[in-house]
């Protein structure tokens, strides 16, 4: 019987599983791609490559096929990536996550700004200053979702930066015209007030640790403004923003602890005998209304952080299935939250433990002129080295946005990522021009009010009207009226707080008031 060749007994061996294929995240890190169950949800652009359709394909493609899979499922929306956003301090790294967003908004949104606000009830009132302050929170907060939903809202790009946001709302030029000047300052000007803040700080803090019995030659205003700029530059040569994110928790941690500190001390001290709740008033109708407008203004400037809230998000990978605002939006709701629990009982409790006896400079220069003598030096200096790490750790962030604009003309020019060398001498350039400027105008930091003003539109304003030109709604419906209302309330508020910002200006002259020692 005749037999078949042995070749014809060879079985074919069975193809090997395919490993897991890799792809390359927004990051720029190699990671494996996460198996996926097949479900019936909503169609994607990769709905089409399933396994009914791979199957009559040989090995070779249908790997190429789940490659090209597992990528346009982690870009999700099929982004355009910039090449230059990896050379870039705050597109360089894209592997933040929710805690992340909220140590960022955290250390962004509450500072020294809102040791003023017993300042604005005194012109306020309990009433009008309570209302004012609530409704300007929620105001506020409303307008931040707008921006975190705005950060994708076209598909296939990320707007990374608020003035990208404003040029994709408002066209190119009237973009940069519109939202430039308030961000500039919201960044370069709040690293001066920091610089003058910090400084004047740490000056106290010697004083007060020192005491009497010192002999060393003490350090003169300016003297401190210069130590406290070299510390900064020494911590804003970290490379992007994520890496500042510790930065960003040592900043949130210790303005938490400080505005409990200030106005625990000052309820707990007995109230000056002259107190008074009754509003301060002036010798005339129109010098009334403008310091009810400046008060209102210093509420506003309160409120700061979201022309940083596209540059926070824009850290965050975004997918498909995974969003970066659903992150970013966790993180800024726990950030508000701890933001609510400083703002409001240092605002109740300042005014109620000194009325319209509050200094201009806020509640650490009322501590200081009205229980030097009562608060143990250890709690005194305590409050105030906290005050000057919270300085420390926001002038990172906020300097963040001229580091990535320095660094962002210099890679258009020469094509090619910015050395160590060339970003520590912006970074050392940006600390001294801070430095002369805070020199040069001593009097940025008691002009909240007027700055208030000024800013207001970037986070009142502004993002109700981008809402209704990117997204169009219906026209004349209800979100059309709701938004582009909100938006021009939010300009006139504006004006009307930039007026009343100039009018308690040149009255009461141009000076350092936020610390005014004994």
């Amino acid at each position: 019987m005749d037999e078949r060749p042995e070749t014809e007994l060879i079985s074919i061996p069975a193809t090997p599983r395919a490993s897991t294929p890799e792809i390359l995240t927004p990051s720029g890190q190699r990671s494996p791609r996460p198996a996926t169950k097949s479900s019936s949800a909503a169609w994607t652009p990769t709905s089409f490559i399933s396994p009914r359709f791979l199957s009559p394909i040989g090995t070779p493609m249908k790997r190429v096929l789940v490659n090209m899979k597992g990528y346009l499922e982690e870009v999700g929306h099929l982004t355009k990536l910039n090449p230059q956003d990896a050379w870039l301090p705050i597109t360089e790294s894209r592997n933040g996550n929710a805690h992340y967003a909220a140590f960022h908004n955290l250390n962004a949104g509450v500072g020294f700004q809102a040791l003023v606000l017993p300042v604005a009830f005194a012109f306020l009132g309990w009433s009008w200053g309570i209302l004012s302050l609530t409704i300007a929170y929620c105001w506020q907060l409303y307008t931040l979702w707008i921006l975190v939903q705005l950060h994708e809202a076209v598909p296939g790009k990320r707007y990374n930066r608020y003035v990208e946001l404003a040029q994709a709302a408002f066209g190119e030029r009237l973009g940069v015209w519109l939202a430039l000047f308030p961000t500039v300052y919201l960044s370069a000007g709040t690293a001066t007030a920091l610089i003058l803040i910090g400084g004047e700080t740490m000056k106290l803090f010697f004083q007060i640790v020192c005491g009497p019995l010192c002999t060393s030659n003490p350090l003169s205003t300016v003297e401190w403004y210069l130590v406290f700029t070299s510390l900064c530059i020494v911590l804003s040569q970290l490379p992007n923003l994520n890496s500042i994110a510790g930065l960003s928790l040592i900043g949130a941690v210790t303005a938490i602890t400080y505005s409990t500190m200030v106005w625990v001390l000052s309820v707990s001290q007995p109230r000056p005998a002259t107190i008074s709740y009754e509003p301060l008033s002036m010798p005339s109708a129109s010098g009334s209304l403008f310091s009810v407008l400046n008060a209102l203004g210093i509420v506003a400037f309160a409120f700061r952080g979201h022309n940083l809230a596209l540059e926070i998000q824009s850290t965050m990978p975004s997918t498909f299935k995974h969003p970066a605002h659903v992150p970013m939006w966790r993180g800024a709701k726990v950030a508000y939250f701890f933001i609510a629990l400083c703002i409001f009982p240092i605002s109740i409790g300042g005014f109620w433990a000194y009325g319209n006896l509050m200094p201009s400079g806020g509640m650490l220069a009322a501590l200081y002129a009205f229980h030097i003598h009562d608060i143990p030096r250890g709690l005194l200096a305590t409050a105030f080295l906290l005050v000057v790490f919270n300085c420390l750790s926001s002038f990172q962030i906020y300097s963040m946005p001229a580091f990535d604009s320095f660094e962002a003309g210099y890679t258009s020019r020469t094509n090619k990522p910015c050395s160590i060398w060339v970003r520590s001498g912006f970074r050392v350039f940006f600390g001294f021009v801070s430095f002369f400027i805070g020199v040069a105008l001593p009097f940025l930091s008691s002009l909240a009010g007027l700055l208030g003003g000024l800013t207001l539109p970037v986070t009142f304003a502004y993002p109700c009207f981008m809402w209704v030109l990117i997204k169009k709604p219906s026209k004349y419906s209800f979100n059309w009226y709701f938004h582009w209302g909100l938006g021009w309330l939010g300009v006139a508020f504006s004006l009307a707080f930039s007026i009343g910002g100039i009018w308690s200006m040149v009255t009461n002259g141009l000076k350092l008031k936020f610390f005014k020692p004994n």
